[in-house]
């Protein structure tokens, strides 16, 4: 199934009942008074976020969400039953705007936080309601009010621990695929992954899991939208730690540090003092081991903290993971 972090959908808040015209009817008192009661309120449609859904999946087979009428009064003063509400769930990180306008409405990130998308009509008065003095048979009752109706757009940042960031071919994917469950799509063949991936390291000693998103590959030029773009970038906006995913065997691993370094800063100067760490992966391809020593010592006189791996044959990862581990039980402090 694809993951999708874009969709638009219609909401609607219920109808309001219809009020009531009824008059009082009973044996002995021929001249009852108004008893309609008033029509229920329509139930409103909130968005809520949710920790179980990744992606926005669920609005490419439904675009609609409409909440239950309210009922209609009744005689004898009974009031009609409120139209339930329509709880639609979103991924935690989804940005709600208005479809034609594009404001942004609400930014839900938290477990269970809602917003109002659509509210329901009031429901509609009886005649017991407009009974006076002057006027104790009132023959008017109102109808109920129709609900709020729009278009709403959702778009997802994904909210994850650790973000993997590389140029294409750097192995993120044979990466995460080697930290956790997630299976992407991996090829032999030069290929770049078209949309993100999510998996979940688990540690030895910790209940808190480390949500890892692999990011599609980044090229120079990104922050003007440049292949994927924005589409990209803005999924690490929320990330809290960024893994630098390099090729070590790659013409020069340094200039491609530079590359992403650069693409960061020009698209949000947030991005370039958030916590980060490089990964030089590949190492099986190199058999240099002074070279391995040298590319090394060059990240780490730049202060940079570094690690080597090889995705593919397992070297490394256990330093990784300690690593990561250290990380997420600083951040749960």
């Amino acid at each position: 199934m694809s993951f999708v972090d874009e969709a638009k959908f219609f909401v609607k808040g219920g109808d309001g009942g219809r009020g009531c015209l009824s008059f009082r009817r009973e044996k002995f008192v021929p001249k009852g008074g108004p008893d309609g009661g008033d029509g229920g309120h329509g139930g409103s449609v909130y968005l809520e976020a949710s920790r179980n859904l990744l992606s926005l999946t669920d609005f490419q087979y439904r675009s609609h969400f409409m909440a239950e009428n309210g009922v209609a009064g009744m005689g004898k003063k009974r009031h009609g039953r409120k139209g339930g509400d329509k709880i639609v769930l979103v991924p935690r990180g989804s940005l709600i705007k208005d479809a034609e306008t594009g404001e942004l409405l609400a930014d839900l990130i938290t477990e269970g936080e809602r917003f109002l998308a659509a509210s329901g009509g009031a429901g509609g008065q009886g005649n017991v309601r407009f009974a006076t003095a002057h006027n104790r048979a009132p023959r008017r009752a109102t109808p109920g009010k129709p609900g709020e109706e729009r278009w709403l757009k959702v778009e997802l940042k994904l909210l994850a621990d650790v973000g993997l960031i590389g140029l294409p071919n750097a192995g993120k994917s044979t990466l995460l695929s080697k930290l956790s469950a997630a299976r992407p799509r991996i090829a032999a063949y030069p290929f770049t992954t078209l949309e993100p991936q999510l998996g979940i390291l688990r540690f030895e000693y910790s209940d808190t899991p480390c949500v890892i998103a692999d990011i599609p590959g980044l090229i120079e030029g990104a922050h003007q939208g440049v292949g994927l773009g924005h589409t990209f970038l803005r999924h690490i906006e929320r990330t809290k730690v960024l893994l630098h995913v390099i090729d070590a065997a790659a013409l020069d691993p340094w200039l491609d540090y530079q590359v992403l370094e650069e693409e960061l800063r020009l698209y949000r100067d947030e991005l370039a003092s958030r916590q980060r760490f490089i990964v030089l992966n590949k190492t099986d391809l190199i058999d240099d081991e002074e070279q391995l020593a040298e590319l090394n010592s060059h990240f780490q006189k730049q202060g940079l903290d570094v690690l080597m791996v090889s995705a593919l044959e397992g070297q490394g990862l256990a330093a990784l993971k300690d690593k990561l581990a250290a990380i997420m039980a600083v951040a749960e402090e």
